[in-house]
Order: structure tokens, then sequence, then C-alpha cells
């Protein structure tokens, strides 16, 4: 019986053991599953987090967008207040209405076509005459601001003036005097100065033989010198070519050719040295009219009006009873 009782005890023993170990694998599987359960719902709500968070910073990043392109507008808005600002200036400026302000746009367009004539076709009369009608349009305007214009204008016709015909008209005078002198140059060398110059058996001779350089005349046939003459004569009118249209490489180049067919044509004189020295003295002289005056009024007429110099207005004295208004300053709450 004892031994049947320890084997009863035993089992019994052994029957609590594996049920107390079964409920503990239940327990413990229970747990690992909750945890696991847990563990996912974390990765979810992680997951859930990160999608907010990307949701949010494309948020953000779209609002800075809008925020850019509201702060552009609002700087454009700004620009163009500024131009409204500007352009209502413009508007209430008086020396834009009325005859003051038709008489300075006269004077401005007389001015430059002044210049104009002066740069492209060195027309100095006409010049003169657009400057004219520029100081009778300017005297038309009762303004003390423009006394200063007023000189530089006058200083400005005193220096077109001082100029003359204008370096043009000289040289083509000079020119045309050259070409009229071309008829008096000798053909041949006086007989005194081979006898004076020659050697003592040149003089001996001179009564029987004339012996001369064949450099004193390249072209002894009338036909020869006839068609040197035209292609000098040719030369003549390439340089008046030349002055018209400015050019001073040309206008040298005829030079120097003209020379050469004064050397070619003609044997060594004084008249053909002066002729020579002629063209020399032409070809140092300016073919344009230059002076630091010219264009000074334009400028200051132009850089006066870019300041504003006629937008504020003259005080008026037409009705100086009346008080000007009073400005009062605004009342904030």
């Amino acid at each position: 019986m004892a031994a049947l009782i320890a084997v009863l005890l035993l089992l019994a023993i052994a029957a609590v053991a594996w049920r107390w170990w079964s409920q503990r694998q239940a327990q413990e599987q229970a747990q690992s599953m909750e945890t696991a359960q847990q563990i996912d719902a974390l990765d979810q709500r992680l997951d859930s987090v990160r999608r907010d968070q990307r949701t949010l910073t494309q948020r953000v990043q779209d609002a800075a967008a809008t925020n850019r392109v509201l702060r552009d507008e609002v700087l454009g808005l700004g620009q163009r207040g500024a131009l409204l600002e500007e352009s209502v200036a413009k508007l209430s400026d008086p020396s834009r209405h009325g005859a003051q302000a038709l008489r300075l746009d006269e004077v401005e367009l007389l001015l430059s076509l002044a210049q104009q004539r002066l740069l492209i076709a060195d027309d100095l009369e006409g010049a003169r005459r657009a400057y004219a009608l520029a100081a009778g349009a300017l005297d038309g305007i009762d303004d003390h601001r423009l006394l200063n214009l007023k000189q530089v204008l006058q200083q400005e016709r005193q220096a077109l003036d001082a100029l003359g015909p204008g370096p043009r008209a000289q040289l083509e005078k000079q020119l045309d005097a050259f070409a009229l002198s071309l008829d008096g140059l000798p053909t041949r060398t006086p007989a005194a100065s081979q006898a004076a110059s020659g050697s003592a058996w040149q003089r001996w001779l001179a009564p029987l033989v004339q012996v001369r350089a064949s450099r004193d005349a390249a072209f002894v046939s009338p036909t020869d010198r006839g068609a040197g003459e035209a292609a000098l004569r040719i030369e003549v009118s390439l340089a008046h070519a030349a002055l018209e249209r400015d050019d001073r490489a040309g206008f040298d180049a005829a030079l120097t050719r003209m020379d050469h067919w004064l050397l070619r044509l003609w044997p060594d004189s004084p008249d053909l040295r002066q002729g020579r020295a002629q063209l020399a003295a032409l070809r140092k002289l300016p073919l344009r009219a230059e002076s630091p005056v010219l264009g000074s009024t334009l400028q200051q007429l132009r850089s006066l009006r870019n300041a504003g110099v006629a937008s504020r207005p003259l005080p008026s004295t037409t009705n100086p009873a009346v008080p000007p208004p009073v400005e009062t300053p605004e009342q904030t709450p």
C-alpha cells in the first residue's frame, strides 16, 4: 500500500506539474502573440506617422512656394506702384503741358538736327540756321532756370561762327586753286637755269644741243602728256569725292598720287615746288570742324530735363492775395 500510495502521489505530482507547465506554455505563447500584435500595431503607427510627416513636409514646401510666389507678386505690385507714381508725377509735371513743354521739345529737336548736320554732313551753314532757330525758341521761354542754357547756346553759336566756312570748304577752294595753277606750270626748264646748273661741256653745247635729264619730264610726247594730265585731273576729282564722304585715307592717297603725277609731268621749277608744298599743306589740314564746345547745349538741356528742372513749377504771382492752403495733420484714433 505504501508503494501504491507513493506511486499515486508521484502520478498526482506529475499531473499537477504537467498541467502547470502546460498553462505556463500557453501563457507564454499568448504573451508572445500579444507582443507580436503590439509590435505590428507600433509598426503600423510608425508608418502612419511617417506618412503624416511626409504629407506635412509636402504641405510646408507648398506653403513656402506659395509664399515665394506671393512675395514676388507683392514686389511686382510695389514696382507697379512705383511706375504708376512716376507716371502720375510725369503727368502732373507742368513742364510737359502747355507752351513751355512744346518750346523745350522744339529746342531739343533743333539742337539734335544741328548736331546731326555737323556729324553726318559737316554742314556748318545748316547747323547755324538750326542753332538760330533754337535760340529764338529758347528766348521765348521766361524761366530764370534756363539762363545757363541760353549762355551755353550763345557760346556754342560763337564757336560755330568762328569756324567760318569750315575746313572742307577751305580744302575744296585750295584744291580748285591748285587745279587752276596746273595750267601755268612750265613744261621745260629755263635755259638760264640749265646753263647755271649744268656742267662745263653742257654750257659749251647749249647753243647747239639742249641736254636735260629724263627724270625732269617722263612724258614728252603730246599724247602721253595729255593722258597724264587727264589722270591728274581725275585724281583731283577723286580728292573732291573723298572730301565729300569724309574719307581721310582716300584723300591722302589722292594727294600722294597727284604729287607723283606732278613729278612725272613737269620738270623741276619754283612753281612745281610751290604746287608740291600746297599738296603737303593740304595733307596736314583737318577734314572736319572740331570744337569742344559743339554739342554742349544739347547735353545740358537733356541733363536738365532728366533731372526734372521744370518739374518744380515757378511760384505763381497771378493772385498773391490768396494764401496757400495750409495742410492739417490727420487725427489718428
